[in-house]
């Protein structure tokens, strides 16, 4: 533009100015649809080898063969995956910085960590829900008990004297085993990891009595024979694990599964959150994703960003009343 402004009337004015607003849109469209033209770190709030890691390593595998640009998996655990969402808080909202969003990140932690500098409903935006895993309840294979009714009855017996593990504060099995202890009445001591990798490491040592996590991480143990799985917190049995009942079986609405999803910057480009969301929906398809999910009994995602909005704000709802009663405060 090297035309001599104070020489031109309005209309000219205008015309020029429409003119440049149109090339620097133009640009900006360019740049976006040219996304992504190097890796996206992908934020996940766990240490490696939990749930979390194998569902976004999985999932991260197809997406990197889809579309051509590599995803980057970055654990950063501890906080309560309060660090880890400051640390997307702090990347560009360009759509090369996500973070794995969880149970505990986004209906947990509002509640729990009223001053981490950010608010998830509006610093953050939904692209996709991943998957939804069942919770499984296991107990050490040294603990001298076979169903959930016996092991109710010899933690009554002995309260406070077993303690449970978790892949941290406000995670999906930290919540999932309140949750059990509401119902059922038992005490139990919490001992967060940063986790579940840690978590299941001590588990299987026979360091902690108790623990719930998903069944990608626990299944192998289970058919080993070194952890027993007591209940899954699906409605009803899973196809894996046929004879091991659900825990509404015993306690009838109980009810608890994790959750896996992806967000965002808010201001990210909506046209890289449907890119992503549909190349998610895509990668939900391929038939290594399906063999995964068919193994783990898990239920595939892959929908809208408003239908995971909307999901995450009925969890929000549900777990009020779990993180109340159980009075759940920061690690």
């Amino acid at each position: 533009m090297n035309q001599d402004l104070s020489k031109l009337d309005r209309r000219g004015y205008l015309k020029l100015m429409g003119a440049a607003g149109l090339a620097a849109s133009g640009v900006a469209a360019q740049a976006q649809s040219a996304w992504p033209n190097k890796p996206i770190r992908w934020i996940v709030p766990f240490a490696p080898g939990g749930t979390s890691s194998i569902v976004a390593r999985s999932i991260a595998a197809e997406l990197t063969k889809q579309i051509g640009a590599n995803f980057v998996i970055d654990n950063k655990g501890g906080g309560g995956g309060v660090p880890a969402m400051q640390e997307l808080m702090r990347a560009p909202a360009d759509g090369y910085t996500i973070v794995m969003s969880h149970i505990g990140l986004m209906a947990v932690n509002p509640l729990i960590y009223p001053d981490a500098g950010y608010d998830v409903n509006k610093d953050f935006v939904p692209v996709t829900l991943l998957n939804r895993i069942p919770s499984l309840f296991c107990v050490h294979k040294d603990v001298p008990v076979t169903d959930l009714k016996s092991f109710v009855a010899y933690a009554k017996s002995k309260p406070g004297q077993l303690n449970y593990a978790s892949a941290g504060n406000a995670s999906a099995g930290h919540l999932a085993v309140e949750a059990l202890k509401l119902k059922t009445g038992i005490f139990m001591t919490h001992i967060p990891y940063r986790g579940t990798g840690p978590a299941l490491t001590d588990f299987l040592a026979g360091r902690v009595d108790f623990f719930s996590a998903g069944t990608p991480a626990l299944l192998p143990h289970i058919k080993s024979g070194a952890v027993r799985c007591l209940g899954v917190g699906s409605p009803k049995r899973i196809s894996v694990l046929p004879d091991v009942p659900s825990v509404s079986e015993f306690y009838p609405g109980f009810e608890t599964e994790q959750w896996y999803g992806i967000h965002a910057r808010a201001g990210t480009p909506q046209a890289i959150i449907t890119r992503l969301q549909q190349e998610c929906a895509k990668a939900m398809k391929a038939p290594d994703v399906m063999a995964k999910h068919d193994a783990e009994s898990a239920t595939p995602g892959g929908g809208t960003p408003k239908e995971y909005g909307d999901f995450v704000a009925k969890e929000q709802a549900r777990w009020k009343e779990v993180v109340i009663k159980a009075g759940i405060k920061p690690g």
